[in-house]
């Protein structure tokens, strides 16, 4: 388990290094003509990443119910800025978890800093971008553990036609500083459905499986309205399918972009 654990920093660092050197030609990348496209409120995140010098706020606040515990979560902020070059930075900031009815540890989560890259030169309709990041150990270690946990996600979608669209993501993410380190793989899977020119619905699939422990899976449904070109809002609500996953969750959102910031 050690050598696996060590593993992770290269192969994150590896990530790092292309997301960086890679090169897409141009008018490939995002502009600030398209409409905000968010990693909320699914699990997915979008495959593509923030227009250059534009930076995007994406916040919610969510609500989960696991084996008689209540949890309220938030606010729940994702900070993206476009660099260029079909390139951005993204940071997770601390939020906080409390519990409203039953026990469980009640604290803030970790910071959690990465770089995204979408991918040049794929066939039509089809996205796709590789995330690389790290969660530093500056959260409640009942919450977030004492470790530093490199994660690796790409994030996909395929246009279907007449408003359809296919998306899922596969993450790995390699927890550390526990007494017993663990490597989760997160894939996820849904059907998105365009239903008027400023709204979206979803159905999604969620798999948690680690090399220790059963597996937790669940199902998400919800959906965004953009009220302008750089605002949404955004819902979501789902259940887990086995005792491993929460019993329920629901989540409202809210995020906006900011262009031309040079």
């Amino acid at each position: 388990m050690r050598r696996r654990n060590a593993l992770a920093a290269p192969i994150l660092l590896s990530a790092i290094v292309l997301v960086l050197q890679s090169a897409p030609s141009p008018g490939a990348c995002p502009d600030a003509t398209q409409d905000i496209a968010t990693d909320r409120p699914s699990v997915t995140n979008s495959s593509s990443v923030v227009p250059a010098a534009s930076l995007q706020t994406e916040n919610g606040v969510d609500w989960t119910s696991r084996a008689g515990q209540d949890v309220l979560d938030g606010p729940d902020t994702r900070m993206r800025l476009g660099l260029g070059g079909c390139t951005e930075l993204l940071i997770d900031l601390p939020d906080y978890l409390g519990g409203v009815s039953g026990h469980g540890p009640s604290g803030f989560s970790s910071v959690a800093p990465a770089f995204k890259h979408q991918f040049d030169d794929l066939p039509v309709g089809t996205t796709l971008s590789v995330t690389a990041g790290l969660t530093l150990p500056t959260g409640a270690v009942r919450i977030s553990g004492s470790g530093y946990n490199p994660y690796l996600q790409f994030p996909w979608t395929q246009d279907l036609g007449d408003g359809w669209t296919a998306g899922g993501m596969l993450s790995t993410t390699w927890l550390t500083g526990r007494p017993q380190s663990a490597t989760v793989v997160q894939p996820s899977f849904l059907i998105d459905r365009q239903v008027s020119a400023h709204a979206d619905i979803f159905a999604e699939y969620i798999g948690d499986f680690q090399n220790r422990g059963l597996p937790a899976e669940a199902l998400n449904f919800g959906g965004s309205y953009r009220l302008t070109s750089t605002q949404q809002i955004d819902f979501h609500a789902g259940f887990g399918l086995n005792r491993q996953a929460s019993n329920y969750f629901v989540g409202i959102g809210y995020s906006l972009r900011f262009d031309g910031l040079w």
